[in-house]
């Protein structure tokens, strides 16, 4: 077990004690892993990477102060995801932490997730996009409201499956998943839920009933959106996402050739995970995924010859721990290289 330094920590970091006869280390990994071969999602890859490790170190700050520690081991988590990487044979193999505020986790689950929806939604001839929202509230009161919600629509939901076993409704079905923006301007937080539903009836039933559950004083009509799914990859996309958004534009006005003013929100962002923490963001309704062949799970393989790479947040990449090359090239833009360093807000809550 070695010590590492960053910054003012002091970060421990464990070593394989295995060793093969050339003096390697020998390294057990899981899964198919990825294709060497794909530079450019390498470097996507290395951009979520960088993200993620900065935004985790704030969080872990925040955390700590906060008392939450179990939302810090989380952190640490993520910080630690994918730190180091193992290629052989052309594929690359590592660890993920499986957070659903992980960037890298989140890419894989929503390309899996996407898949998977796919098939049963490709289906639905007239498929409407439904935004369901209330007025927004303080930081205080943001846990209650999401609880709220979440009750809230499985009310309707339950509601209307019950009448629909009676044979006096309509059966609703659809996906929904949950999200949440934070107003610099205001300092409110705005949660919100994204849904497609199977045709326009089911949509304008949830509308009417959420208006109803919430009243005139929490939802008003102007509000909420409804229109008809036009590209059901780019509203899936919408709704398998993150929960809540890491870059806020504070001024939302802004002119072209104005200075970038993109900010992360970093207590704010806290917030919103702490409130999210053992909610279920994604879920369906009224149907069932069809049965499908599960993938035989790969056995776990024993590399004796392979390269290791450990990250390296000054490089914004992946070096080599014997040669020092990097593994991707990313280059990290001059403008977002400008957000981390200098516009990420650590007091606005």
């Amino acid at each position: 077990m070695g010590l590492e330094k960053f910054g003012d920590r002091e970060i421990y970091t464990l070593a394989e004690s295995r060793t093969n006869k050339t003096g390697q280390n020998n390294v057990i990994v899981n899964g198919e892993g990825s294709d060497l071969n794909k530079r450019d999602a390498l470097k996507g890859r290395a951009k979520r990477k960088t993200i993620t490790q900065i935004m985790m170190l704030k969080l872990i700050d925040i955390a700590q102060k906060e008392g939450e520690p179990e939302l810090e081991k989380s952190y640490w988590n993520t910080y630690y995801c994918q730190q180091n990487l193992f290629t052989a044979d052309d594929r690359l193999y590592g660890k993920y932490c499986k957070n659903r505020f992980c960037t890298l986790c989140c890419s894989i689950r929503k390309a899996e997730m996407i898949n998977k929806y796919h098939v049963v939604l490709k289906e639905w001839k007239t498929p409407y996009f439904l935004t369901l929202t209330v007025k927004s509230c303080k930081a205080g009161n943001l846990s209650l409201y999401i609880k709220k919600f979440i009750q809230g629509f499985q009310r309707i939901t339950e509601k209307h499956r019950k009448r629909y076993q009676r044979g006096k409704g309509k059966k609703l079905i659809g996906i929904r998943s949950l999200e949440c923006n934070f107003n610099p301007i205001k300092r409110t937080y705005n949660p919100h839920f994204h849904i497609i539903t199977k045709d326009k009836e089911i949509a304008e039933v949830l509308l009417s009933e959420w208006l109803k559950l919430w009243t005139p004083k929490f939802a008003r009509r102007p509000a909420q959106n409804i229109q008809k799914v036009n590209n059901l990859e780019s509203g899936l996309i919408e709704i398998i996402k993150y929960g809540s958004k890491i870059f806020t534009e504070p001024d939302l006005k802004k002119r072209k050739n104005q200075k970038d003013t993109t900010q992360i929100y970093i207590k704010a962002l806290n917030t919103i995970l702490t409130a999210m923490k053992g909610k279920r963001i994604f879920d369906r309704f009224g149907f069932n995924l069809p049965k499908q062949n599960d993938k035989k799970q790969m056995p776990a393989k024993l590399l004796t010859e392979y390269n290791e790479w450990e990250y390296d947040i000054s490089s914004a990449d992946w070096i080599n721990i014997k040669t020092g090359e990097v593994l991707t090239n990313y280059k990290m833009p001059s403008h977002l290289e400008a957000i981390l360093s200098e516009n990420i807000d650590l007091s606005m809550k």
